[in-house]
C-alpha cells in the first residue's frame, strides 16, 4: 500500500435528487456527469500526492499546457454497476489499472500504482453512488491523466494532474441491441507497427474522426480500420474489438500487436473457450470477411468494448458496395455471449473467474 491519503470534500450543491433520478432513470451515454471527481497530483519533485474527493469542476490550465499542444494524455474506460442487493459492483478493475500503467509507460507517462488507482475509482462510485443505474444501466467511470506542465518543447512534462470521473450511462448505441452497420475504412489507417496503437491515448481516438465522420456519412454506425502497411487485414473499430463467428463455431478476432488490448476483448475470448468455441487470435483478412459471409463460412460478427458491451453487426459496407452478415440479425453466439458477460457483470449469474469486485467500503 502506498501513502496516500484522499481530501474528501463532499459537495455543498450537489444536483437536486429529482433532477439526478431524472438522469439515472434514462442516461445517455457521456452526456451527464454525478456531483464530484477525484484528482491526484504527480511532480518530478514530490511524485503522487494531493489526493481530493471534491465537487465536480472545471479545470485552469495555463495556455501552455504541456497537453494542449503534445498531447500526452491517457485515460480508461470502466464501469461500476448495481449489484441486486444494490451494493455497487466493479469489473476488473485491476486489468484497467495495469492497463492504465501501461499507456502511461508507452506514452512517457509516471505510473500510477495500481493501489492508488483502484482507491480513487472506489472513491468516487463510493461517494456518487446514487448515480449508479438500476437493470440493465450503469455508471461509466473515465479515469485520465494528462501533463499539465507548462512550456514549449517536445520533452516529457514534469508534472501530471490524474482525475476520475463519472456518467450514468444507458445503451451506447441509440439503437439498444439492434444490429449496426460497419463502414470498412480504406484511406485511413488507425495505428501502425511501433506507434501507440495499444495504448489508450486521446490521439488514437483523434484519429479516427476523420474516418468516423466518413463512416456516418455512409449511413454507418462505425468505422473498421485496416492494417496500415498492406491495407488488407482487419484490426479493430474506432473504439471496440472485433470478433467473427464462423459457421463451424470458430470464432476469430484479430491478434495484439497494433490494436488495443480490451478487457471486454479478453473476457470475451475466455468465456467462448468455456462455451466450448475454438478461438484463434489471428489476422483476417477484409477479403476473407467478405467471401466467408458470401460462401457461408461467417455465421456472425460482434463487436464489443466496455462502452458498448456486445453489440451484434448486421452488413458491412465499403467503397465497392456491401454484404451482410447473419441475415442482418442478432446470431445465437452473440447474444449467448453478452448474456453471460452482462449476468457477471450486473452479479446476477455465477463468476467462476472472480471478475467481479465488490466495493469495499472500509478503505474507500
Amino acid at each position: 500500500m502506498h501513502g496516500i491519503e484522499f481530501d474528501i470534500r463532499a459537495t455543498s450543491h450537489p444536483a437536486p435528487e429529482a433532477r439526478r433520478d431524472e438522469i439515472v432513470a434514462d442516461p445517455r451515454f457521456g452526456s451527464a456527469f454525478t456531483d464530484h471527481m477525484v484528482t491526484l497530483r504527480w511532480t518530478a519533485e514530490r511524485g503522487w500526492h494531493d489526493g481530493k474527493v471534491e465537487a465536480l469542476a472545471p479545470f485552469q490550465v495555463h495556455p501552455a499546457c504541456a497537453v494542449l499542444h503534445y498531447a500526452q494524455e491517457i485515460f480508461e474506460g470502466m464501469k461500476a454497476y448495481r449489484a441486486p442487493d444494490g451494493n455497487p459492483l466493479l469489473f476488473r478493475p485491476l486489468d484497467n489499472a495495469r492497463r492504465f500503467q501501461a499507456s502511461a509507460t508507452r506514452m512517457a507517462m509516471p505510473q500510477l500504482p495500481l493501489d492508488i488507482f483502484l482507491r480513487a475509482v472506489e472513491h468516487l462510485v463510493e461517494i456518487d453512488r446514487a448515480w449508479i443505474p438500476d437493470g440493465e444501466g450503469s455508471l461509466y467511470l473515465r479515469p485520465f491523466m494528462f501533463a499539465d506542465d507548462v512550456f514549449l518543447g517536445v520533452r516529457p512534462s514534469s508534472s501530471y494532474t490524474f482525475c476520475v470521473i463519472a456518467s450514468p450511462a444507458g445503451a451506447y448505441f441509440r439503437q439498444g441491441l439492434a444490429p449496426v452497420a460497419l463502414w470498412v475504412s480504406q484511406h485511413y489507417s488507425r495505428a501502425g507497427k511501433g506507434g501507440t496503437g495499444a495504448a489508450k491515448c486521446g490521439g488514437n481516438y483523434a484519429g479516427s474522426l476523420a474516418a468516423q465522420a466518413e463512416a456516418t456519412g455512409h449511413g454507418c454506425d462505425q468505422v473498421v480500420f485496416l492494417d496500415s502497411a498492406e491495407n488488407r487485414w482487419v484490426e479493430e473499430l474506432g473504439g471496440m474489438n472485433i470478433f467473427f463467428v464462423m459457421a463451424d463455431d470458430a470464432i476469430v478476432t484479430p491478434p495484439l500487436g497494433t490494436i488495443l488490448g480490451g478487457i471486454t476483448r479478453d473476457s470475451i475470448i475466455r468465456l467462448a473457450s468455456d462455451l466450448g468455441h475454438r478461438v484463434e487470435e489471428r489476422p483476417y483478412a477484409f477479403d476473407e470477411w467478405q467471401a466467408d459471409a458470401a460462401e457461408g463460412r461467417l455465421a456472425e460478427t460482434f463487436v464489443c468494448g466496455t462502452a458498448a458491451t456486445v453489440v451484434p453487426v448486421g452488413s458491412v459496407h465499403h467503397l465497392s458496395g456491401c454484404f451482410p452478415v447473419g441475415g442482418g440479425e442478432a446470431g445465437p453466439t452473440t447474444m449467448r455471449l453478452r448474456e453471460a458477460l452482462v449476468a457477471i457483470q450486473q452479479g446476477t449469474g455465477p463468476d467462476p473467474y472472480g471478475w467481479r469486485y465488490a466495493l469495499d467500503t472500509s478503505r474507500a
